[in-house]
């Protein structure tokens, strides 16, 4: 385990230091969403954590994620995994296009990092429109080359989960 006064050894694959070049983030290549009249779900996200929606139709949403210095965890520019989850969510939900959508459950895999700087593009479609539940298959790209892959499970409620009854639960807050 290296100590806090260990000398940090970047190998010749890593060029960059990103331990204070990216303390103030002044990079903004977000759109806006475009798409606000069409969104159904989820129109109070933070586009700058979780993507911009730049592509929706029936069953489909493309979402771009440009990563920034908030979402840093290292020195050599990584970035939080987080973040590209929550960006796939995003795409998965929009995908739907319902109003009370809830992600249950997600089956994923990153398969490669991504860094500070990273334009991440997610294509998310949806399968079963005529049910309640819906499987949403993601996948998230850095030029053409796959980062992330996952299958989201959501249900479509009546109303709002927070104003749905739910039998036999227990709130103890």
């Amino acid at each position: 385990m290296a100590k806090a006064d260990d000398e940090i050894v970047q190998t010749s694959d890593v060029e960059e230091d990103f331990s204070e070049s990216f303390e103030d983030d002044t990079v903004a290549l977000h759109v806006s969403n475009a798409f606000s009249d069409d969104l159904n779900t989820h129109q109070r996200i933070k586009n700058n954590l979780c993507g911009s929606l730049i592509s929706l139709e029936k069953g489909y949403a493309k979402v771009n994620l440009l990563t920034t210095g908030d979402m840093l965890v290292d020195e050599l520019g990584l970035v939080h995994s987080g973040f590209v989850f929550s960006a796939a969510d995003y795409a998965a939900v929009a995908a739907v296009n319902e109003e009370n959508i809830v992600v249950i459950g997600a089956k994923t895999s990153f398969l490669a990092p991504a860094k500070v700087g990273d334009l991440i593009e997610f294509e998310a479609k949806a399968k079963f429109e005529d049910s309640r539940k819906r499987e949403i298959a993601v996948t998230g790209k850095i030029n053409d080359i796959k980062i992330f892959e996952g299958v989201f499970h959501a249900v479509v409620l009546e109303q709002h989960i927070f104003k749905t009854k739910i039998k036999n639960v227990k709130r103890d807050y």
